[in-house]
This record gives C-alpha cells, structure tokens and sequence, in this order.
C-alpha cells in the first residue's frame, strides 16, 4: 500500500485516467492507495498523488536520511578514538558498529509492522524522534556497554524510516522515476558522507568522539521539524494488517532480493568499517586526512545515487548483477590499489562509494516491486539487511585482523562475499525467467 496526501492549498488531482488538465484549485486529502491503484499508476506512468511540494518533501526526508547517514558512517571514521575514549582496541571497536548494524536488523522489520496502520507522517514523526533520543544517549555513554546499547538503539528506528520514506517518495512521480525519487531521499545519505561524516569526524578528533552524537541529536530534531512541516499527512488503509504485511515473506523473490543485499553489501562494509586504519597504516596517509579521504568517499556515494536511476535502465535485475560484478572487481583489487600509491588509494575510495551506491535504490526499488502487499514491510527490510552486512563485514572483517592478518585482508573476504552476491542475483533472474514463462503458457 501507498499513500500520502496532498497539502492544505493545491489541486484536486483528476480520477485515474482522467486527465490532468481538470484539476480544479481546492484543498484535498489523499486517500489510501491500495495495489490495484499502484497498478494503475505503473499501467499510465503517472504518481499516485500530486501533492504541491513534491521537492520539499523529499528534502525533508532526505535531512533524516543525512542524520542517519552521518551517525551510522561517523563511527568508523572515528573508530582509533572511541578505542580509547572507553578503554578497549581497535578490533573490539569494530564492535560498535555491529551494534548498530544489529539495532537497523532487529528494528526495521518490528517497527515497520507495528507501525502499518499508523499515518506514515505520524509514524516518520515517532521513529525520527526516537532516533533523536538514543543518539544523545550515545554521546552521554561512558563506558563500552554503556555505548553499546545506545548505539543499537540508535540503529533501531533507521531501517523503518528509510522503508516508508521510500513508499512515501515512490508515491508522488510517475512509475518510471520511483528509483529516482528512491535515490533522492537516499541523497540525503550519501551527503552526510560528503558533509556530515567528515565535519563531524574532525569534531570528534578534536573536541572527543561523543560530540559528533550529540551534533546528529540536534539535526534529528530538525529533521522532525522539516516532516512536520512539509511531509503531507495520510491516513492509514483500513484494509492493511499484520498479515498483510507478513505476505511479502512468503515470496521467493523478497528473499533472493535480500540475500542479494546481505552478502553483496558484506563485503563493501568489510572494508568501510576500518577504512581509517586501512588508510593509515596500509596507506600511509596521515590521520589528519582521514575526513577529506571520508568526504572522497561521499562523493563516490552522492554520484552513484544520482547514477542509480540511469543504470536501472537496463532493466532492474540485469543493472544488479552488473554492479556486482563490478563491486567484486573493486574489492578484489582494493588491497593493491591502497598500498601502491595515494592517488591509486583514493581512487579506490572513490569508487568504494560510488558502485554500492547505485545499488542500494535499485534493490529497495526491486524489493517494492515484488513485495505486493507487504511493501511497507520488504522497503524497511531492505536496510535490514544492508546493515545485517554491515554487521557481517565488520565481524568478518574483525576475524581477519585479529587473526594477525594486514588490513588488505577485509577487502579480499569482501570480494568473496560480492561474489556470493552474483550468484544469488542470478538466481534470482532464472526464477524471474521461469515464472515468466509459466504465466505466458498459462495465457
């Protein structure tokens, strides 16, 4: 189910297949829209709803996408530092971000079926604020535990948020710009790590890694501010349940979709996770750098976002595998490319964020596509797995080091996990094929 209304002040969009031009100036309310709408919107490439401030909207959703974005990658920039702010190494750190990860993984699908039959602006509204108070918590921890559960508690409201956000863009373009809406609310992510991270990494350098927390507490508030303000209201569909939700489960292709998203992501956050590290000791860059080499990195993501929708092109499955088959080359050679020289290091930053970037909108598109009924559910999964591989890359990653192996090992067990990725897409495309053709003999 998709929804959202229109503004207070704007225009009494026609029925479905009437046309546009007898819109009359009057206030509306949107009203659920139910599969057999999204179906029409698909069949005459228009949006579900038009409301008046389709960009402000999306801004809006794309600031708590840069509040996430900021608190999720910050850590890693600034992982020898809260090494020491709580007494413990390098490796054991790494734990932190698992921690997160773990929250995003336990919460996306919880809060997304406990919130199906709210407004999604009033269930926006709660999971943003919520967002808010556990990452003041983080910077008010004062020891390793401590840190620990106010980091998985960060994590929880972040997979949800993202998951109706998603349906909340998708309904306000037509069909063919859902994956470009997608990757505009995702923009506000791959920003923080342009802005976000690499300011707030040299805060946490400088004054102590706590403050970069308490900064994405300040900008989580605004973010509910900016929904309150221009994120329409929609009332929730009567018709939507628990089980409904719980539908998107029984589908193959929801889990090949995030199979693909666990293990081709793995190995991307295998090598992110001690990317601090990795550039100083295999690098040889100092750490005064490291926000300019994380900023790099942001770059690469906010281009391959905006990219995201062209590749698409090709068609949804078909552009998937081709990234990762791109994204297993990347890593493979990421080790080599580091110790050679600095420039060849921060090209392979660069491109580190771009690849997995355009991907990220292509599966939560994908996901939305297979999902039918449950895509409040299977949107919000979607992150839920990006960070079950952001738990499994840090873990795997950690095994490796503590190992006494060199920090071009991660990347090479992320390569390997890319590959497994591959695999499962073409999984996916066979089944996709046989079902095609089951259906064409059946017509």
């Amino acid at each position: 189910m998709l929804c959202l209304d229109g503004w207070a002040t704007g225009t009494q969009p026609a029925a479905v297949g009437a046309p546009w031009g007898n819109d009359r100036p009057t206030s509306f309310r949107c009203t659920a829209v139910t599969d057999a709408t999204l179906s029409a919107q698909t069949e005459l490439d228009e949006p579900t709803v038009r409301p008046a401030h389709v960009n402000l909207a999306l801004l809006a959703l794309a600031v708590g996408g840069f509040a996430i974005g900021t608190t999720e990658f910050v850590t890693m920039g600034l992982l020898p530092e809260v090494a020491d702010g709580v007494g413990i190494d390098i490796p054991t750190a790494g734990h932190i971000v698992s921690a997160y990860a773990a929250g995003v993984v336990v919460g996306a699908p919880i809060l997304a079926t406990l919130g199906a039959r709210l407004p999604r602006k009033q269930l926006l509204l709660w999971l943003m604020g919520a967002f808010a108070v556990a990452n003041v918590l983080s910077a008010l921890a004062n020891g390793y535990g401590l840190l620990m559960g106010a980091r998985f508690l960060s994590g929880l409201p972040h997979g949800a948020y993202f998951g109706v956000g998603s349906l909340v863009a998708a309904s306000m373009v037509p069909a063919h710009r859902r994956t470009w809406a997608v990757s505009m609310m995702i923009t506000g992510l791959t920003v923080a790590n342009i802005v976000g991270v690499p300011v707030t990494t040299r805060i946490g350098q400088s004054y102590g890694w706590q403050w970069p927390y308490a900064a994405v507490g300040v900008i989580a508030l605004l973010t509910v501010l900016a929904v309150w303000r221009w994120v329409p209201f929609c009332p929730p569909d009567g018709g939507l349940s628990l089980r409904s939700e719980l539908s998107a489960l029984k589908r193959p292709q929801v889990w090949l979709a995030l199979g693909i998203g666990t293990v081709g992501f793995g190995g991307m956050f295998a090598t992110f996770s001690y990317i601090s590290p990795t550039m100083t000791e295999l690098g040889g860059f100092g750490r005064a750098t490291i926000p300019l080499i994380l900023a790099l990195y942001g770059v690469g993501m906010t281009i391959g976002a905006v990219l995201s929708g062209t590749v698409s092109r090709i068609g949804m499955i078909r552009g998937i595998t081709v990234l990762l088959v791109a994204i297993a080359v990347m890593l493979f050679l990421f080790g080599p490319a580091v110790q050679a020289a600095k420039w060849s290091a921060l090209v392979a930053v660069f491109v580190l964020g771009l690849l997995p970037s355009a991907l990220v909108p292509m599966l939560q598109t994908r996901l939305m596509d297979v999902a039918h009924e449950g895509q409040a559910l299977a949107a919000a999964l979607n992150h839920s797995t990006l960070n079950l591989a952001n738990a499994l890359g840090a873990w795997l990653g950690s095994i490796v080091l503590s190992a006494g192996l060199g920090y071009e090992w991660p990347s090479r067990v992320g390569g390997f996990l890319a590959v497994a990725g591959i695999g499962i897409a073409l999984w996916s495309a066979l089944l996709q094929r046989s079902t095609q053709r089951s259906a064409r003999r059946m017509a």
